[in-house]
């Protein structure tokens, strides 16, 4: 991109958590991460997958989590309103809050944008409580600095209460 596309157009730096416990979890999320950059972004980074039991004692099954470090020239609403469209695409339906699914993707950062609107909180309201969060993004960007905690990602994870097992996992397994 040259300088003057890139002052129209500026790269920002979006980290999702991408997951699910529906289905071929392993396919879904090849599958999300191939329409995320289709429609979001280059991903620089990606974490290993991890799995973990189901959050809020809605779901049934053990959920499989990554976090992704994308580039992007989308507005955070945009990139809101393109995950929601993935998620949908890939047999996301919105039945119970914390129930099973196919796909979540949540928006977790948004460079160091701090937004605050009736359907977008960035950077996420609860990922400071939940180890299956922390994890992948410490895994990818453990000095990342939480523009309203003041924390790194590594100084959240070791604060973090959640007692959930969060463990690698790799296909097949």
């Amino acid at each position: 991109m040259d300088k003057l596309q890139e002052e129209i157009n500026p790269l920002h730096q979006v980290v999702l958590l991408i997951g699910g416990n529906l289905g071929d979890r392993f396919r879904l999320i090849a599958d999300a991460k191939r329409k995320i950059l289709k429609e979001i972004g280059e991903v620089k980074k990606q974490s290993s997958l991890y799995e973990t039991a189901a959050w809020g004692e809605k779901s049934t099954m053990d959920f499989i989590n990554q976090a992704l470090l994308i580039y992007t020239t989308l507005s955070a609403q945009e990139v809101l309103h393109v995950a929601l469209s993935i998620e949908k695409s890939l047999g996301r339906e919105r039945v119970e809050k914390w129930g099973d699914r196919t796909m979540d993707i949540d928006v977790i950062f948004y460079g160091d944008s701090i937004i605050d609107e009736p359907d977008l909180i960035i950077p996420h309201p609860f990922m400071k409580e939940r180890k299956f969060v922390l994890v992948p993004i410490v895994e990818i960007l453990p000095d990342w600095i939480h523009p309203v905690l003041k924390m790194s990602m590594k100084e959240m994870l070791s604060a973090c209460e959640d007692q959930c097992d969060v463990r690698e996992i790799r296909e097949g397994e």
